[in-house]
């Protein structure tokens, strides 16, 4: 039979404690990718991750400055960030982004697919090189990145998706067939993807905005934003990106 010193029991409580306290520290916060961070929408989510605990890959295609601010802003808030130059539409930079990532802080948890872009014009004038460049980047970006992070989730059996698809998506807009069909290709996507992943504990969601105050919406001219705002019930009219973030 043993007997314990009260001092030996302290002892061993403060090892205990100590265990824990290295265990706790050996839990990693999430580490979440977002493409098309430099502004907007992107901008918004990357940050509040960024407060929120996670380790956030700020990826841009060419507003390398405002990626930089995004990033710097982070941690100031005592985060984790690092920026990435690429072009999602291209498979080497989205297998170059993922491996930064994983390189960088051993995983991928989160995937937030931002990026996109406008060509807007009627169809009777739209251009095959307008459509594709839309197509490339806002749909088929989202293929290659959810296919590069899901192998990563995949492992573990855990992660979340999320794809920033468009109210326009869903009903359409004048002078937007291009970015429409790729919105709408996003949700079917989508729709697919959750089933296909759900057996492995990964989330994947879409997120369909209505127009959100941004850098997008404000080059969309006066007469279409008139049109917009008349469609929208509420008076406040286009909702901004911290409203978005708080649904």
């Amino acid at each position: 039979r043993r007997s314990f010193t009260s001092s030996g029991v302290r002892a061993q409580v403060a090892t205990v404690e100590q265990a824990s306290t290295e265990a706790a520290q050996k839990v990693e916060a999430p580490v979440a990718i977002v493409t098309g961070a430099s502004r907007g929408i992107g901008r918004a989510v990357a940050l509040a991750l960024g407060k929120a605990g996670c380790k956030v890959l700020v990826n841009y295609a060419r507003s390398s400055k405002e990626a930089e601010e995004v990033s710097k802003e982070i941690e100031s808030y005592g985060g984790q960030a690092l920026t990435f130059g690429g072009d999602v539409s291209k498979e080497a930079d989205v297998e170059s982004m993922i491996k930064t990532a994983v390189d960088t802080w051993g995983t991928v948890d989160i995937l937030i697919n931002n990026a996109g872009i406008t060509r807007d014009t009627l169809l009777m004038r739209m251009k095959k090189s307008q459509w594709q460049e839309v197509i490339d980047l806002n749909l088929t970006g989202v293929f290659l990145c959810t296919q590069a992070a899901a192998k990563i989730m995949m492992k573990k059996k855990k992660g979340r998706i999320i794809n920033i698809a468009s109210v326009v998506g869903l009903v359409g807009n004048v002078g937007q067939a291009n970015y429409s069909a790729a919105k709408a290709g996003v949700i079917g996507f989508t729709k697919t993807v959750a089933k296909e992943y759900a057996s492995r504990n990964i989330n994947v969601n879409a997120i369909a905005p209505g127009f959100i105050a941004s850098d997008m919406t404000a080059k969309l001219g006066k007469d279409i934003e008139k049109k917009i705002l008349e469609t929208i019930p509420l008076e406040e009219g286009m909702v901004n990106q911290k409203k978005l973030l708080d649904w």
